[in-house]
């Protein structure tokens, strides 16, 4: 047997081998898979696949092309792996789900957001989308870098010129060897503005850049759950966002409370969440959910929950929140080649990446522009000369034995270059008429024109940033769209609250507990007697209960009839405008069945050590109990409240003010009566205690308590408002103070006519006040418009009520100038404003 040589046998170590060889493989894999580039935002088979879609001619503006076409060409000339990692990336560009602007316009079954598999690519078609043309545009003057493609027969772009931010707008993700990137999409409009704003000011810091890019903007909606996240992300590059399904209540045909998904988070498998959450339910993991539908259809994506009948439905979805994924959590990591190089990168260095690119593409065009037209700029110099001298020209060539020798004699004779004396020989005979010796002339000064302004651009940044600035926003006129996924600032233990408008709002929360808040500004100043604007669209046998304003930094401490507080800040209230029917208050906070809000009031804050120990809550109850308690009791929010006050049996909690310890309360009844006493008179209690009595109903059978006024304004006046529309204003002075548990003065003559007395409120000359009828009838008027009377008169009416009408609620808001305006009744019942081409509809058809 022979021996073996070891000739060309080279020993190594095995160990030195394997790690030289694995870090080839993982630096192959993070530069030329995995990771995007930071100027293009695109990895290289995405590159590939729109470069090969453009060679080929499937653009936006022509036919579809077979995806196994493209495909093939993509893979015969850039892309040599397999046919399933091309029509894979092609399909994922083409899906509304899975990309915020889709760069390929897909035709047939391009899969679904159940995960239902495309079909193969012998069936598809594709062509570009528009957008997808802005990252290839200008390719063709040698913007980019191009580099030979796997067998050096070809070449192609090593990045694309890319006209928007295509790595902010529409993100990536890709695990390589060792590192991983997972980068989120956002809003066009959005990223273009913060780009505008760094080309502005170079200076500009991240915090400044998130008033522009508010948080990224995913493709399938839903909810940013809490800002910290977003924050994190945008100032280091890492953090985790939380996305909560979009969700709405309603009331089915049958009665049934449901809950209604219509978007869910980015990157969830529909039918698979259905699946997981049927099994929860089925494993009792889950309550109170009795049935489960998908509804989705082609108008939009509709996933149904019925709930029992004993469910509270904000419970409910906290469950779904909580144990399903109809709540996620999108890691931010924001990694992407520099440069070659893998780094980690914020918002603003995302940014400042893409400008520098968009100089070198914009300042490489220009070279290349400039060249091209100091080229024509030559030729049309020779052919002017060519004109100057025509005849000997002519004679030069006519007299040449061939166009070599014609060639050499124009170059020789007139002192021209080659590709000069080439062009007047190719000159034809047309171009030697006066009207083309004019175009000619005229080209040439355009072309000179061009290079002075070519020139310019080139010797000044400021003109480039200009471009980028103008080419910036056509895209963003062109392609922008609004923001898909909504931001719940106020989702964590801290609240954003610089980033919100203290602004004036109007709380509504009906008898059936739906809550909304509305802009001030919708409702307009009536005078006393007209009949109302519609304010408050509510279900038939649902009407306003509490109507009050706030500003949206306050906190609102909303109280029930069986004693319970709860906390909401005024910016968690769904705002709605003033003809929306809000949203259940159980969805906002979880109040026990059964229960009913009594009263809300709005402080200004529950952190100021001095100010929730100098200011007290006094509670009232219907019997006429009285309590009052430091604020500070009641300045550590939980979310499932706490027991303000023990209610007995039989009573109930029915108004809560906030007073300074040295106010006058006045506590009125339903027959009329009033009685006024300070709050000294009353001693603070602790959180859970009954109270004391504040007003003697014993009397007249039946009365009860209506309303509690703590007196806060020197030039205040009492004014008080009956059931059937009758209201007045009486100076303070004519209510003595006595002690409290008495039985009170007349407030009002409660006749037939009148009715009982429904509300009472503390006034000046300075507010207006707003009335809300249960049918949900609203009238603005100013306290000026309404004449002050005696204690003992019925008052003037206030507001035209129908038969089957009466008030059921009045708020007072302070006047503001601006807003008033001058109201006369229209005919038939309409109610026209001065200046203003408006109607409002007749309250009986509404009712």
């Amino acid at each position: 047997m022979a021996e073996t040589t070891s000739g060309n046998i080279i020993p190594i170590n095995i160990e030195d081998e394997m790690r030289g060889a694995y870090i080839d493989y993982s630096m192959s894999v993070i530069i030329s898979r995995a990771l995007p580039d930071v100027r293009d935002g695109l990895k290289p088979v995405h590159r590939r696949v729109l470069f090969g879609m453009s060679e080929l001619g499937v653009n936006y503006n022509k036919s579809y092309k077979k995806s196994a076409r493209i495909v093939g060409e993509v893979l015969g000339k850039y892309h040599p792996h397999g046919d399933s990692s091309v029509y894979d990336t092609m399909v994922r560009m083409a899906q509304p789900w899975s990309l915020r602007y889709t760069l390929v316009d897909g035709q047939g079954n391009f899969g679904s957001v159940d995960g239902d598999s495309p079909a193969a690519m012998r069936y598809t078609e594709a062509r570009l989308k528009r957008i997808a043309d802005e990252l290839l545009n200008d390719i063709g003057k040698d913007t980019v870098d191009f580099q030979p493609n796997f067998d050096d027969s070809l070449q192609e772009p090593s990045v694309l010129p890319a006209k928007f931010p295509n790595l902010l707008v529409n993100g990536s993700s890709g695990i390589a060897v060792g590192m991983a990137t997972n980068m989120a999409p956002h809003n066009l409009r959005e990223v273009v503005d913060g780009v505008v704003a760094y080309i502005d000011n170079n200076d500009i810091t991240v915090q400044e850049l998130m008033e522009y890019v508010k948080a990224p903007d995913f493709p399938t909606g839903g909810t940013i759950y809490g800002y910290q996240g977003v924050r994190s992300a945008f100032e280091t590059g890492r953090g985790r966002v939380i996305i909560r399904a979009n969700s709405h209540m309603e009331v089915s045909k049958t009665g049934k409370e449901q809950i209604i998904v219509t978007e869910i988070p980015y990157m969830t498998n529909k039918a698979a969440m259905i699946e997981r959450i049927a099994g929860l339910i089925n494993e009792k993991k889950l309550e109170g959910i009795s049935d489960l539908r998908d509804e989705s259809d082609r108008d939009g994506m509709r996933i149904v929950f019925d709930l029992k009948k004993d469910a509270i439905p904000n419970i409910v979805l906290n469950h779904l929140y909580k144990y399903t994924p109809l709540q996620t959590s999108f890691g931010v990591n924001n990694v992407a080649l520099v440069k070659g190089r893998p780094m980690m990168l914020n918002l603003l260095d995302l940014i400042r990446h893409y400008v520098e690119h968009r100089v070198v593409v914009v300042t490489r065009r220009t070279e290349f522009e400039l060249r091209e037209a100091e080229k024509r700029a030559h030729i049309l110099e020779g052919l002017l000369i060519a004109l100057d001298n025509l005849d000997a020209v002519i004679n030069l060539i006519r007299n040449a034995k061939d166009p070599d020798t014609a060639k050499v004699g124009l170059i020789e004779q007139f002192a021209l270059s080659e590709i000069q004396a080439k062009a007047i020989l190719e000159l034809r005979l047309q171009r030697l008429t006066g009207l083309e010796r004019d175009k000619i002339i005229k080209e040439y000064n355009e072309i000179m024109a061009l290079i002075t302004d070519l020139r310019d651009i080139l010797a000044n940044d400021y003109r480039k940033f200009e471009i980028i600035k103008t080419e910036l926003a056509d895209v963003r006129e062109r392609y922008g769209d609004e923001r898909r996924t909504k931001i719940e600032y106020a989702a964590e233990e801290f609240s954003d609250e610089d980033m919100i408008a203290d602004e004036e709002m109007l709380i509504t929360i009906s008898h059936q507990g739906y809550i909304k808040r509305t802009p001030l500004q919708e409702y307009r100043t009536q005078t006393r007697g007209g009949v109302g604007a519609r304010g408050v669209k509510t279900k038939d046998d649902d009407f306003t209960e509490h109507l009050f304003s706030a500003t949206m930094l306050n906190y609102l401490l909303i109280f029930t009839e069986y004693g319970k507080l709860f906390w909401l800040k005024v910016y968690e209230v769904p705002e709605g405008s003033k003809n929306s029917k809000g949203r259940p208050i159980q969805n906002l906070i979880s109040i026990e069945s059964g229960d009913s809000i009594r009263a809300v009031i709005n402080v200004r804050t529950l952190s100021d050590e001095d100010y929730i120990n100098n200011n007290y809550l006094i509670m009232c109850t219907e019997q006429g109990t009285i309590k009052k308690t430091l604020l500070e009791a009641y300045s550590r929010p939980r979310q499932n409240g706490i027991i303000a006050i023990s209610v007995h049996e039989g009573d109930r909690l029915l108004n809560v003010a906030l007073t300074n310890g040295d106010n006058d309360i006045v506590i009125a009844s339903s027959v009329g009566r009033a009685v006024r006493f300070n709050e000294k008179g009353v001693r603070p209690m602790g959180r859970t205690a009954a109270g004391v009595r504040g007003i003697n109903l014993s009397d007249v059978p039946g009365n009860k308590v209506i309303g509690m006024v703590c007196i806060n304004r020197e030039d205040a006046q009492l004014m008080v408002v009956s059931e059937n529309g009758f209201g007045k204003r009486s100076p303070l002075d004519d209510y003595r103070v006595t002690n409290r548990g008495g039985k009170g003065v007349t407030t009002m003559n409660a006749t037939e006519k009148v009715g009982k007395l429904v509300a009472i409120r503390e006034v000046t000359e300075q507010d207006d006040l707003m009335i809300i009828t249960r049918n949900g009838i609203a009238i603005r008027m100013s306290v000026t418009d309404i004449r002050q009377a005696g204690r003992n008169t019925q008052g003037v009416k206030l507001i035209r009520l129908n038969t089957t009408d009466e008030i059921s609620s009045v708020t007072r808001i302070l006047k503001e100038e601006d807003e008033e305006e001058s109201v006369v009744p229209g005919e038939n019942g309409q109610v026209m404003s001065a200046g203003e081409d408006t109607a409002e509809i007749n309250p009986t058809e509404e009712s």
